[in-house]
């Protein structure tokens, strides 16, 4: 049965695939580092390379690998690894590190967040208080929701179990391999494990089960291929 065991940030993500492992050391679930983006990011940034990044401006950290397009807009604390590519149009607001190979698309705007590599936010998508794990892709249009319409702090729900995160912003934790469908709402505090499914359109809060393919609220299929395993 899900409970917060399945909500930990060994049992979603594989650290090695992000510049930011360091950050959750010693911490059980992963929104425990939201608040400590920031000042992580600088205190890696001014650690990095010269070979590799070039610093652009106050806190911008950007791999010389990577595409930016010049009507990108970028405030700092940020690093953006290798290889990553950043489109047209998006608005990177701080407080995030995009991962190796990963992609933000145009107009998609990301806050305070950590994307794994190969990530894949591509067109239109709002990413803010979020972790995104290792190729995880959000569809044209999905996005996440990061406070709550009656503003009062977030609690994460699995199963029976119930946590406060003593937080009031917090998005959604995609662990790897994640797809989340077109137009989809990732309420506040969402949790999704590891290579599920997210249909199309769909709004979803509360904790999502790995190898799942999530349809509707109350109607979520087990993977075949991952039962067989």
């Amino acid at each position: 049965m899900a409970g917060l065991q399945d909500t930990r940030v060994d049992v979603l993500y594989t650290l090695e695939e992000t510049i930011a492992k360091d950050i959750f050391e010693g911490v059980a679930y992963p929104w425990e580092v939201l608040p400590r983006i920031s000042e992580f990011i600088i205190a890696l940034g001014n650690t990095l390379p010269e070979e590799i990044y070039e610093k652009k401006g106050e806190g911008i950290w950007i791999a010389k690998s990577a595409k930016v397009n010049p009507s990108a807009c970028i405030n700092g604390p940020v690093i953006i690894d290798e290889e990553a590519e950043i489109r047209h149009c998006a608005f990177i607001r701080g407080n995030a590190i995009v991962g190796k190979g990963a992609v933000v698309g145009n107009s998609t705007e990301l806050k305070n967040v950590i994307l794994f590599n190969k990530v894949q936010v591509p067109h239109y998508n709002y990413v803010g208080d979020s972790i995104l794990g290792y190729k995880s892709h959000m569809g044209a249009g999905s996005i996440t929701s990061n406070v709550k319409s009656d503003k009062t702090l977030v609690v994460v729900k699995a199963g029976d179990d119930r946590l406060e995160t003593g937080l009031k912003k917090f998005g959604a934790m995609l662990g790897d391999h994640v797809e989340i469908g077109c137009n989809s709402v990732l309420n506040p505090g969402t949790v999704i494990g590891k290579q599920t499914n997210i249909y199309p359109t769909s709004m979803v809060r509360g904790f999502i089960p790995a190898g799942c393919i999530y349809k509707k609220q109350g109607e979520i299929a087990e993977k075949k291929d991952m039962a067989a395993d």
